[in-house]
């Protein structure tokens, strides 16, 4: 695998940055576009018929404002168009075109991760198109929030460091906002995986920041200093946190000695600019190492329900799930083909995290030719057509040239319970 081809990007209102994994360290490294500067302003501009970003369009914004185009996160978002010199562009294309820029220093891009302050459906649907305007296969991009980004972090740091609750501060020179990550204690006590989620715990504005930052003046200092420490106690107040990351540009300023001395009372904590972009990294480390294994994060726009099939996968039989909980509704369409050994129904069990009952459905197989030796094949298909109804499809394809695909397809829909209410049932 050549350098570059697994990715973490990290992208803003603001500005982006790029982590990749490197083979040499087994680990994520941040790319930088300039010496010691990893942050690309999020700026687009056409002069002479070429495309500039990042600093350079910052240099072409002070001379010719008109050239360049600003806010391109929030455009593209809203879907607007925008007019850079004598033409009019769709924001989407602009922001797909500076992502393409910020990566043509890397090669046969295979798995990218986009994290994103917020995610929802209209946000996955514009990063995946750009993912595949990139040339990367669309079962190969991922969109992720900067709370799960922080959690995926984590999981691959020392156990110690999140043997009990972490903290995450984020300040961008106006408002600090404080994150935990914590386990869950789910109603379905029985099941053997460990679920997390990140919960914002608190927010305050500090009048001060706006003095300090980014010009140190010491007396507005030392009483940012004595706000922060104040809204850290209150943050920790009966908590046990075995660590603490300090994230955002305002935290590059050492204007909070005595906060400090709070955060690592018996902790360790750590200051970078680079958390969600190495923990897109590391979620495009898993899928390409195909690793299910650890907690599975959870939060209050993520299914509580696990859909699961009875199959034999490489010798094993058990319950095998189609659609995991954790899963976004909008991304949990799959399709598979299975090998049957008989035409008996089907079952289909349903489980949730909110509670022990077990939802079981039944497909009935009526109609379905019998085959002998393990002929039978079936394409499974699941869709999504909202996020408490999922349809799920059997349809024979035959089996090579041997047995021709028949006219037998039935569908099953299966309503569940919904997100809604379920996950701050848990605790």
């Amino acid at each position: 695998m050549r350098r570059g081809s697994i990715i973490g990007y990290d992208l803003n209102e603001n500005t982006c940055q790029i982590s990749y994994y490197d083979e040499k360290s087994d680990e994520p490294q941040t790319f930088e576009c300039a010496q010691g500067q990893s942050l690309i302003p999020l700026k687009l501009g056409y002069i002479k018929e070429q495309w500039v970003y990042g600093k350079e369009a910052e240099l072409l914004e002070q001379k010719n404002p008109s050239c360049v185009v600003s806010d391109l996160f929030g455009k593209a978002v809203q879907r607007k168009k925008v007019r850079i010199g004598s033409k009019v562009h769709d924001a989407v294309w602009l922001l797909a075109k500076f992502v393409g820029l910020t990566l043509e220093d890397f090669e046969d891009i295979r798995f990218i991760t986009f994290s994103t302050p917020y995610t929802n459906i209209d946000m996955s649907k514009m990063l995946k198109g750009i993912g595949r305007h990139l040339g990367v296969d669309k079962e190969n991009i991922y969109v992720q929030d900067y709370k799960e980004g922080f959690c995926h972090y984590m999981f691959y740091q020392p156990k110690e460091l999140w043997q009990y609750e972490s903290a995450m501060f984020f300040c961008d020179g106006q408002t600090i906002r404080a994150y935990m990550l914590r386990r869950m204690n789910v109603a379905n006590g029985q099941n053997r995986d460990m679920f997390v989620t990140v919960d914002e715990v608190a927010s305050a504005q500090i009048q001060e920041m706006e003095a300090i930052y980014p010009v140190l003046n010491r007396e507005k200092a030392k009483s940012a200093d004595e706000s922060f420490r104040l809204f850290i106690q209150n943050v920790f107040e009966k908590k046990v946190v075995s660590s603490v990351y300090l994230t955002g540009a305002a935290f590059e300023n050492k204007w909070y000695p005595n906060s400090l001395k709070v955060l690592c009372n018996g902790r360790r904590a750590f200051v970078g600019d680079n958390l969600y972009s190495k923990g897109a990294c590391y979620t495009s480390m898993r899928k390409y190492r195909n690793y299910n294994e650890g907690p599975v994060y959870l939060d209050d726009t993520r299914m509580t329900e696990q859909i699961s099939l009875r199959m034999r996968i490489g010798g094993k039989e058990g319950w095998y799930p189609v659609v995991a909980w954790g899963t976004h509704w909008y991304e949990a369409d799959g399709q598979w083909e299975v090998i049957l050994e008989d035409t008996s129904d089907i079952e289909i069990h349903v489980e949730t995290l909110a509670g022990d009952e077990l939802q079981v459905e039944k497909v009935s197989l009526d109609g379905l030719k019998e085959r002998r030796d393990y002929s039978l094949r079936l394409r499974i298909e699941v869709m999504f057509l909202d996020e408490r109804t999922c349809k799920m499809t059997f349809k024979d394809v035959g089996f090579g040239e041997f047995f021709e695909a028949s006219d037998f397809q039935v569908e099953k829909v299966i309503h569940l319970g919904g997100i809604n209410g379920q996950f701050n049932s848990m605790s």
